[in-house]
């Protein structure tokens, strides 16, 4: 489209003059600014502006936030946005997030700082959430455009987000329409304004025409460019989260500090153990501490042979590795009771180096306290003082050693550092076990233990246990007692309905459930139809949010009717058919992820107490972080760390983790640079816009998180 308007370049006594900066003394290329690498977000407390601030949050990309309905909030203006260091310019914000085009009041100094800052600096803008109107670059809704409901709209990303921001998107952009009662998603839909340069990046079609009108684009006006995003949304949905990345890359031009990618990885725990399968008549697991010892006969779930062929040539077709926790003990209790035979575990062996293999302790026993099961739920036994009897250290010690020589003995593939204790057990358990087994941390010194894995739904951050530091696995709400579709249905049932429907009543005692069913499943379909795409949905999302930690399900899941495939198979092939081929699913194995939890936590550590500094000037990118801190960045292909390489490829850029030294590391992008090279848009600053009119939540979305993303009510026993 036509441009409208031609873009100059200022000089540095320009810059200077345009943002009323005090000049410094003359320094060798002091004509070329310095840009900060951090984004500047103005918010007004809505669900948008709040998403994108989780975004950058999550990849570790330092931001500045100002609160509009604060009144204590700074005054955006010159001296706020922009100042000299050693006789340089320098832009203190990389880019700026606003809640709409313009959420300040006709004729606003603040807004007029903020264009002439951009202008000047060349400076990218975000509208996190607009109305359609000329001063966006569209035209108004009424003019043959829509307002209202996008619930279950397939978007798509045009050819020229592909080619640019969104190259990492394969170009379907569905719209969630999880309730039929409740409004998830409201947009407007318009075309470009007449004369205006706007590209639409991610469009749909306006309802009863064939139309497409945009979503989400880029407006270039006085010297400025924006991106005008014209559909409400919040941080877990998952139309924000696959554009998510594209809106950072965007704002950046593909230079920030921090990074993204889609993790996925699958604990399978059990393996070679049996597992106790629930009572479809006395609603509790037979052989389990919940289940009276006179209520019901086990009736134990264990994998065949051929559930191990299924397995390896799913992970062949699917280019997936899944990560087995073993019990040593299950092997050799099978052997005794069957003249020596277990064509299981010989499978196993002899198939081993197809899968991972994760120490799950030799008996899979309980770890912390010892254990009064006389009573539902159980308790921890206690000394005549009433203190608690702890296992031992010993006891520890030999459950991780035995199953560590028995999968050595094997040829197993083991990784040393890495342990997952029966149940979690030796960690906290609330209620009845507030604190860690003290035992714990010195067994897992005396085998040397590094990363032990939690249970997100109890310990979601990452902490440490006497050396080890603890890799929290997200637990699949695929039961572990459960074999069959039927069985875990019922189960299903018994936990999410109400008392007068038959269930438990656990889920209505527990108001912070979001998995409560309003009526009981089908037992011969719900698995399917309901369980399978909500479950599906729940891992989605952990998958597009930049979360590396696993998910756990249970070797019960993979035979009989192997009821974890398909939502596995709902998660890789949801994946596939959203992103592009240059951005695949990262599945790593457990000391991996933790190291990865590790380095986060140290460098969002280092961002929150100012120890980092990062800034580009021209195609240098300059970051200073404490000695021995990993830094992260993302830069363009091509990119160099001094005079080798930088990082490793990842949608169409490259990321990844650097040691700080005492030094400034000191990237090189290449030659060409990226879209957006900073200090090429320079004007004097025109009158700020009018405002945008009030912008309209749809009903259902409110300004804070509508829905929780995950359940929170557990059974009790499972592992």
């Amino acid at each position: 489209m036509k441009r409208t308007i031609r873009t100059t370049a200022l000089t540095v006594g320009a810059l200077i003059a345009a943002l009323g900066l005090q000049a410094g003394p003359a320094q060798a290329d002091s004509g070329t600014p310095r840009i900060d690498l951090r984004v500047l977000v103005v918010s007004d407390g809505g669900p948008a502006t709040d998403a994108i601030t989780a975004e950058l949050t999550s990849e570790g990309t330092p931001f500045t936030e100002v609160d509009l309905t604060s009144g204590s909030r700074p005054t955006i203006d010159a001296g706020f946005l922009a100042d000299t260091v050693d006789g340089r310019a320098r832009a203190k914000y990389q880019a700026v997030v606003l809640p709409n085009d313009n959420p300040f009041a006709a004729g606003s100094a603040e807004m007029s700082a903020l264009a002439a800052y951009e202008q000047t600096y060349g400076i990218p803008q975000v509208d996190a959430y607009t109305y359609a109107r000329p001063q966006a670059g569209l035209q108004v809704p009424t003019t043959g455009g829509y307002s209202g409901s996008v619930d279950g709209v397939q978007a798509q990303v045009t050819a020229a987000g592909k080619a640019g921001p969104f190259g990492y998107l394969k170009g379907a952009v569905p719209f969630e329409d999880n309730s039929p009662t409740v409004g998830e998603s409201y947009a407007y839909l318009s075309t470009p304004a007449p004369g205006a340069d706007f590209t639409p990046y991610v469009q749909a079609t306006i309802p009863g025409t064939t139309t497409q009108g945009s979503l989400v684009g880029e407006y270039r006006h006085d010297g400025r460019r924006e991106l005008v995003i014209t559909f409400v949304y919040n941080q877990y949905q998952q139309q924000f989260r696959q554009l998510a990345r594209g809106i950072v890359d965007w704002m950046t031009g593909g230079v920030h500090l921090g990074s993204s990618r889609n993790y996925f990885a699958v604990h399978v725990d059990d393996v070679f153990a049996a597992d106790d399968r629930w009572d479809t008549q006395l609603n509790c697991t037979p052989g389990d501490v919940d289940c009276t010892n006179s209520s019901g006969t086990p009736s134990p779930i264990r994998m065949t042979p051929a559930d191990v062929d299924y397995a390896a040539a799913w992970e062949q077709s699917h280019n997936f590795t899944l990560d087995l926790a073993f019990n040593g003990s299950g092997s050799v209790d099978q052997r005794a009771d069957n003249n020596g035979v277990d064509q299981l575990a010989d499978k196993f062996i002899a198939d081993r180096n197809q899968f991972r293999w994760i120490n799950h302790t030799y008996t899979h026993a309980f770890l912390g306290c010892e254990q009064d099961t006389t009573v539902v739920p159980w308790k921890c036994e206690t000394n005549p003082d009433g203190s608690t009897q702890w296992v031992s250290r010993q006891t520890i010690d030999d459950e991780i050693a035995n199953n560590r020589a028995w999968g050595q003995t094997n040829g197993l593939p083991l990784d040393n550092t890495e342990l997952v204790t029966g149940e979690h057990s030796g960690m906290r358990i609330l209620p009845q076990q507030p604190d860690d087994n003290p035992n714990l941390g010195p067994a897992l010194t005396d085998s040397g233990v590094k990363w032990l894995g939690a249970d997100a739904s109890r310990d979601p951050a990452q902490r440490q246990v006497g050396p080890a530091d603890t890799v929290a696995r997200y637990p699949m709400n695929v039961f572990y007692n459960a074999g069959k579709a039927s069985e875990e249905a019922d189960e299903y049932n018994w936990l999410y309905t109400s008392r007068a429907q038959g269930g438990s009543g656990l889920c209505e005692d527990n108001p912070t459930t979001t998995t409560c069913l309003p009526a009981p499943l089908d037992t011969s379909t719900g698995y399917q139809d309901y369980i399978v795409p909500l479950e599906t949905r729940i891992d989605l999302g952990h998958v597009l949010s930049n979360d590396p930690k696993p998910h756990f399900i249970h070797q019960s899941n993979l035979t009989e009717d192997r009821i974890a495939y398909p939502v596995l198979n709902g998660v890789l092939d949801g994946y596939n058919d959203l992103f592009a081929a240059n951005t695949p699913l990262v599945n790593l194995r457990m000391k991996d992820i933790g190291t990865e939890l590790q380095r986060r936590t140290a460098w969002t550590d280092a961002l929150n107490a100012g120890q980092v500094t990062a800034y580009r000037i021209g195609n240098t990118v300059t970051v200073q972080a404490p000695s021995g801190t990993y830094t992260n960045a993302t830069l363009p292909t091509g990119s160099t760390l001094g005079t080798g390489a930088f990082g490793s490829a990842y949608a169409g850029e490259l990321s990844g983790w650097t040691a700080a030294t005492a030094t400034p590391l000191t990237f090189t992008l290449p030659a060409a640079g990226p879209a957006t090279t900073p200090g090429t848009h320079g004007h004097t600053h025109p009158a700020a816009t009018a405002p945008a009119p009030r912008t309209r939540l749809p009903k259902g979305v409110s300004k804070q998180v509508p829905y929780a993303p995950r359940h929170q009510v557990r059974h009790s026993s499972q592992h």
